[in-house]
């Protein structure tokens, strides 16, 4: 959901900095991205990367190698979701909500939320899409779907511990979208309630006291940037959640 230091990150995967330095100049093995101060910044893929790294290691690899399996390992995992969104447009072409609601659940039992979002249900609407003679009308039971299923997540999320929040999309149109980053947000501890329409500005006064997180569904321009941080300095509680 955000970016983390190299310090944040040493301590969150109990590696020393220089050892994650050392992976990324000297082996190849990380691509962090940097920030307009050059500092590295890492997202959650990055550390689950780390975290591959080091079950490779730990299974007696040497570190030289690592990349290789690293590699070897992504077209696998590749070919994999390309089978998984083939399953779910033979769903789609039955027309059925029934089959296609168990076929949904089935992955979510397999699979983790965030995963499926960016290898299976993004892809397979865009597919989708592509299709002009039954694109709207796939499309809709897709994501009527998908809402439902989502919907009965975030009910369940909430009977564990986390905390509230608000999410508000900011000026995108992708209802559905919003909806699947409700699930991923869901399975991170958050207790998730949706503004179900898109909103031309968050409006953080009208929710005074509450935890905010905004999605654009693309990188923030800079105004958005500015307005968070405007909002930020004022006491609201934003987040700018991204993927």
């Amino acid at each position: 959901m955000g970016f983390y230091s190299i310090g944040d990150v040493a301590e969150r995967c109990g590696i020393n900095p220089v050892t994650l330095r050392a992976w990324q100049r000297r082996y190849g093995l990380l691509k962090p991205q940097r920030s307009e101060g050059g500092h590295r910044q890492f997202d959650e893929e990055d550390i689950q990367r780390i975290e591959e790294i080091k079950r490779w290691i730990k299974n007696g690899v040497p570190v030289g190698k690592v990349k290789a399996l690293l590699e070897q390992s992504k077209v696998t995992a590749h070919d994999d979701w390309l089978t998984l969104q083939e399953e779910m447009m033979a769903a789609l072409r039955f027309a059925h909500p029934a089959k296609l609601r168990a076929k949904i659940r089935a992955l979510s039992r397999e699979h983790a939320s965030g995963d499926l979002i960016d290898h299976v249900f993004i892809p397979v609407r865009q597919r989708i899409s592509l299709d002009q003679n039954t694109a709207r009308i796939m499309c809709s039971l897709l994501d009527g779907v998908l809402i439902e299923f989502v919907c009965s997540c975030l009910a369940e999320a909430r009977k564990k511990a986390g905390k509230d929040a608000l999410l508000i999309g900011w000026d995108t149109e992708d209802r559905t979208r919003l909806w699947l980053e409700a699930w991923r947000l869901s399975q991170q501890g958050w207790h998730i309630a949706v503004l179900a329409e898109p909103q031309e500005s968050p409006r953080p006064e009208l929710f005074p006291g509450q935890q905010l997180i905004v999605w654009t569904g693309i990188t923030p321009t800079r105004r958005q940037q500015e307005l968070l941080q405007h909002w930020r300095e004022q006491g609201y509680s934003l987040i700018f959640h991204h993927v």
